[in-house]
C-alpha cells in the first residue's frame, strides 16, 4: 500500500470510494466533497494499491483565540481493504498533517452506530466528550471524540465544542 497526497486528477475515484462507503442520506454529495478537498486549510492523504484508491481521510485546521484546531472530516477506506491497517495509517498522516500545521489537538465526530470507527479512535487515544443527537441523517447521534497531538499539553483540556 501506498500513501500520497491528493492531487485534482484524484476525485473521481476519490468520491468512488465516498460512494461505496455511503449511501445516501449519509454520503457527503459531489459538491460537498469537492469543497472539503479544495480547502487551503486541510490535508487529505490517499491509500494506493495496484488496483487503484482503496481510501482517503481529510482533516482540516484553523487558527482560533485559544490556538489552531484541527478536526477529522473523515475517514474512508473502500470494504474489501478494511482490517487491514489502512484507516490507521491514514489516521497517522492526517494527525502528522494536523501537527505540522501547529495543531495541538484533534477532534472529530463520528456516528454513535460505527463501532468500528469507534475502535479505531479509542485505540489510537481519542477520548469521548460527549455526544450530539441528531447529528447525522435520520436522527442518528454522533460521539464527539478528541486527542492530545502534543504531549506537552496533556495536562489542559481541550476545548469543547458541538
Amino acid at each position: 500500500m501506498q500513501y500520497r497526497l491528493y492531487t485534482p486528477d484524484d476525485f473521481d475515484a476519490l468520491y468512488a470510494i465516498e460512494e461505496s462507503c455511503f449511501d445516501p442520506p449519509f454520503r457527503f454529495s459531489r459538491r460537498q466533497m469537492r469543497t472539503l478537498v479544495r480547502r487551503s486549510g486541510s490535508a487529505v492523504w490517499l491509500a494506493e494499491s495496484d488496483e487503484g484508491l482503496t481510501g482517503f481521510a481529510i482533516v482540516e485546521w484553523a487558527k482560533r483565540a485559544d490556538g489552531v484546531s484541527a478536526y477529522i472530516q473523515t475517514i474512508e477506506v473502500i470494504p474489501q481493504a478494511r482490517s487491514r491497517g489502512v484507516g490507521r495509517e491514514l489516521l497517522r498522516r492526517i494527525e502528522d498533517s494536523a501537527l505540522m500545521a501547529g495543531a495541538l489537538w484533534i477532534r472529530l465526530h463520528v456516528d454513535a452506530e460505527n463501532p468500528d470507527a469507534i475502535r479505531l479512535y479509542e485505540t489510537h487515544g481519542y477520548r469521548c466528550e460527549g455526544r450530539k443527537e441528531n447529528f447525522y441523517p435520520l436522527g442518528r447521534a454522533a460521539l464527539i471524540y478528541v486527542k492530545a497531538l502534543d504531549s506537552c499539553v496533556g495536562m489542559i483540556d481541550p476545548p469543547h465544542q458541538g
